[in-house]
């Protein structure tokens, strides 16, 4: 195993254990938050069995990690607008991501929405998004309600079935996770593609 798996590995098993905090609520908020803009591991691995918890706290636990990660996705903006050189592209090349980036960039203009909205739900890095974002200084106002209709989206569903179906649907969550997004994604492009040709 790498030194970066080994870091990753364990970063991981310390977010499960912090799920059982007294304090989880925060630990989540600042992963969320940390996670829109450098950190590598996403916040279902604490919400899920926070939210298995306390099942009745569901939408409030959603509610919040979107709410730090929207906040984190104007940090990572910020970088993008201000510190390219200094933060973000060491940032992208630690991650292996700047080829993307630089693919990415080229469709900004056109496609910035969808682009936001396409990573906010699916495993796609966010963080990568929300960098380029600021770099090519995409509309803010598009970048905010791209980012709180996918955060909010991606979160609030896997509170639902959590809340809904309980243990057995966080098993086929954490397996499924990527291609649960990636579904409901062409779901809804599909819907406003049908809408706009009625």
């Amino acid at each position: 195993m790498s030194y970066f798996n080994k870091f990753v590995k364990n970063i991981y098993d310390w977010m499960l254990a912090m799920s059982a905090s007294p304090h989880a609520i925060w630990f989540l908020i600042l992963v969320a938050f940390a996670e829109s803009s450098f950190f590598p591991i996403p916040p279902d691995i604490m919400l899920i069995p926070m939210i298995l918890a306390t099942p009745q706290k569901a939408y409030r636990i959603a509610g919040l990690a979107t709410i730090a990660s929207v906040l984190g996705g104007y940090f990572g903006y910020s970088i993008g607008v201000f510190f390219f050189d200094l933060i973000a592209k060491p940032i992208l090349s630690f991650y292996g991501y700047i080829q993307q980036f630089d693919t990415f960039k080229n469709y900004y203009h056109q496609w910035g929405a969808w682009i936001v909205f396409g990573a906010g739900i699916t495993p796609f890095p966010y963080k990568v998004i929300t960098i380029a974002s600021g770099v090519v200084r995409l509309d803010l106002l598009t970048f905010t309600i791209a980012s709180i209709l996918a955060r909010g989206m991606r979160f609030y569903l896997v509170a639902w079935l959590l809340k809904k179906y309980g243990s057995p649907m966080k098993i086929f969550i954490e397996k499924h996770l990527g291609l649960l997004s990636v579904i409901f994604l062409i779901l809804l492009i599909g819907g406003f593609v049908i809408i706009k040709y009625l």
